[in-house]
């Protein structure tokens, strides 16, 4: 009887300790806390440009991460031969997946919103400008106006699940808004994961969420619009405190030629077909989502700070930060009233502004 006894309390000991061990356990693993986390960090080079990601997780989610961006790659690289919209731009039969669909969509949204300053088919304009594919050493107004006749948003649309266009010769460049996208299938990712912190830069655009590494909010340096083609000069002109926001930052000052001593811009009017001409240096947008803030950026540097300003409030949630050339020839900002609460130094950017 006393050897039963001393196995029952044995039994009971061991299935209490199991219990205390499952439940301690469980609650490390719900426990959205970063410091049980390890913070990962993972950088390499996608869709033609590097990327950056930092997230804490109990494990890597490196392959899962490189599966999304390659599959991503084979529906809207241009460059790649074998992509779904290479496909698209050489009138092939092909189905367009779940990634091309939402981008064309969003796009067509965007060009709407923005009345025409954003575009994806003004690849033939970009192309002219050398900044594609390939380069023309002289452009002309004749030239212009030929490319005019297969460039336009409304010369394109989605049926029945395919791209019919009006000319054969229309092409896609989602470049102004894939890479912002691209960002936001990380973060899809991650929200299925169940990450609450991390920051996924990719090519520039950046999705944030949660906290660093040093518990606090990311944060976003935006460069001062100093010409270095090259892009290694980086002082920076105010610094963005981000816990749960996308960025995204269009420039003229990094992506530019100079021929016959004129300087020309990257960011392309798809209305006139010739380099932007306005006020602006540069535009960082920040929106729920990074392909919104990616398309939008580009759209605000093709229309000018007035236009802009008009058009960031047909968005709900879209903040902005331009740097622009005044009348006098100094250079300037203007943000929006929501973006006071995210820069890292408020005090700061009131004395300035």
């Amino acid at each position: 009887m006393k050897s039963i006894k001393i196995s029952y309390y044995t039994f009971l000991l061991f299935t209490l300790f199991s219990l205390f061990v499952s439940c301690n356990s469980s609650s490390k693993k719900n426990d959205k806390n970063p410091e049980n986390y390890t913070y990962y960090q993972e950088h390499g080079e996608i869709f033609h440009t590097s990327f950056h990601i930092k997230y804490a997780y109990e494990r890597s989610l490196y392959d899962e991460i490189m599966d999304e961006l390659h599959r991503f790659d084979q529906s809207l690289n241009p460059f790649l031969d074998s992509s779904v919209i290479s496909k698209v731009n050489r009138n092939e039969p092909v189905e367009l997946d779940t990634f091309f669909i939402y981008v064309f969509n969003r796009a067509m949204e965007i060009s709407e919103i923005s009345e025409g300053k954003f575009d994806i088919t003004c690849s033939p304009f970009i192309n002219a400008w050398g900044f594609g594919f390939r380069n023309m050493d002289n452009v002309t107004p004749e030239t212009i106006d030929s490319l005019k006749q297969f460039v336009g948003y409304d010369k394109i649309k989605l049926e029945n699940g395919k791209i019919v266009k009006k000319d054969p010769r229309i092409q896609l460049n989602t470049s102004a808004i894939a890479k912002g996208y691209s960002c936001d299938i990380i973060a899809d990712l991650f929200k299925r994961h169940g990450v609450e912190n991390y920051m996924v830069e990719i090519g520039g655009e950046i999705a944030a969420k949660g906290i660093n590494d040093k518990q606090e909010c990311w944060r976003i340096g935006i460069d001062k619009p100093v010409d270095d083609s090259t892009g290694m000069h980086h002082e920076l002109q105010t610094i963005l405190s981000i816990c749960n926001k996308c960025l995204a930052t269009s420039g003229n000052y990094r992506n530019y030629y100079v021929k016959n001593g004129k300087k020309f811009a990257h960011t392309i009017d798809p209305q006139t077909g010739y380099p932007s001409e306005n006020e602006m240096l540069s535009a960082t947008v920040l929106a729920d989502d990074c392909m919104t803030a990616d398309a939008m950026a580009t759209a605000f540097m093709a229309s000018g700070l007035k236009k802009s300003e008009e058009m960031a409030k047909k968005i709900p949630g879209l903040e902005y930060y331009i740097i622009y050339s005044a009348p006098d020839g100094k250079t300037k900002t203007a943000f929006s009233e929501g973006l006071l609460e995210f820069f890292a130094d408020k005090t700061e950017v009131l004395e300035k502004h």
